[in-house]
């Protein structure tokens, strides 16, 4: 008999270590895991109990209830900044709807979002995003300054902690009654720092290895998925692998997740530190401006291209 081959799978880390803390064994061993898979694979399921079960499947129940309200609230949900305000009603991803809840981290911003969803206000919506993604920031940080530490240049820290703000967007991918898979969102890497992702147990998320090959990503309940963006994999000089990934939808049960989004803060350049160019490294990107790339991604020229960031400011 032949041997099969086992499905891949992306790497588990744990960090409910409860000495967890910068200089201890499991700090190091944990940072290690890190480093190899977001140098393998651009991202790990990450297991981070800090956040309770019943939190987690209340945000669900509000979301249900946010995407049923009707289009004409959702589109209030607008911003200047591309990718950061209602988006859905697109042909090509007929599935696929979403808002964003800028600086999520921060009470005062969840609470304007909220009161223009519901002007008469919603408490429990507001209480629960902002805590979800204050204590989820702190899992962002923890794998940065592990991704920092562990390429020796944890000197400029504090610089790419400040660099950055939050963005949560809440996503819905509706079923389509049937079994053969159906595009919820193309192919894409993301711009951003970190992507933390959060779903309910509907399966759909598939990542692509450097070799091509798709990853169907089957998550439990207690685990999260930490993604590298095209910024960390640019500032980094390619020390970091960006995947791509889409989500394929199958069946008629609706798929909802939480991404929060660390993102670098309009003006600030992402430019490699100097440390991280030399013979074996050479410089993959020119020094550029997050948002004003953004700008060029989502025109059409911008959208036609597979790598984007290179055609933008490739070295």
């Amino acid at each position: 008999m032949g041997s099969q081959t086992l499905p891949l799978k992306l790497p588990i880390i744990d960090f409910g270590e409860p000495d967890l803390k910068p200089g201890s064994t499991s700090w190091d061993s944990v940072r290690g895991q890190v480093r190899r898979a977001l140098e393998e694979y651009g991202c790990f399921e990450a297991l981070f109990p800090k956040i309770p079960l019943d939190l987690r499947k209340q945000l669900f129940s509000s979301l249900e209830d946010l995407f049923d309200l009707p289009l004409q609230t959702k589109v209030r949900n607008s911003s200047k900044k591309p990718y950061h305000g209602y988006v859905g009603q697109y042909p090509m991803v007929p599935l696929y709807e979403s808002m964003g809840v800028d600086g999520a981290d921060v009470a005062d911003k969840v609470e304007d979002f909220t009161r223009v969803m519901w002007p008469e206000g919603n408490p429990t919506f507001s209480k629960d995003i902002h805590s979800y993604s204050k204590q989820l920031s702190e899992l962002d940080q923890i794998v940065r300054r592990m991704v920092l530490e562990s390429i020796g240049v944890e000197k400029y820290l504090d610089e790419h902690m400040a660099s950055t703000n939050y963005l949560l967007r809440v996503q819905k991918y509706k079923g389509h009654e049937s079994t053969e898979p159906k595009l919820g969102i193309n192919s894409h890497t993301d711009k951003n720092v970190v992507t933390i992702l959060y779903q309910n147990e509907v399966d759909g998320l598939e990542v692509k290895t450097k070799d091509g090959e798709w990853i169907n990503v089957h998550c439990s309940p207690d685990s999260f998925i930490a993604m590298i963006g095209d910024s960390l994999h640019a500032w980094s000089n390619g020390r970091l692998y960006s995947p791509f990934h889409r989500v394929m939808m199958t069946g008629n049960e609706a798929r909802y997740s939480l991404g929060l989004f660390s993102i670098p803060k309009a003006g600030h350049l992402i430019k490699a530190p100097e440390e991280l160019i030399d013979e074996d490294h050479p410089l993959l990107f020119k020094p550029y401006d997050h948002v004003e790339f953004l700008s060029f991604y989502y025109t059409p020229e911008g959208q036609r291209l597979e790598q984007a960031l290179k055609a933008y400011c490739g070295a």
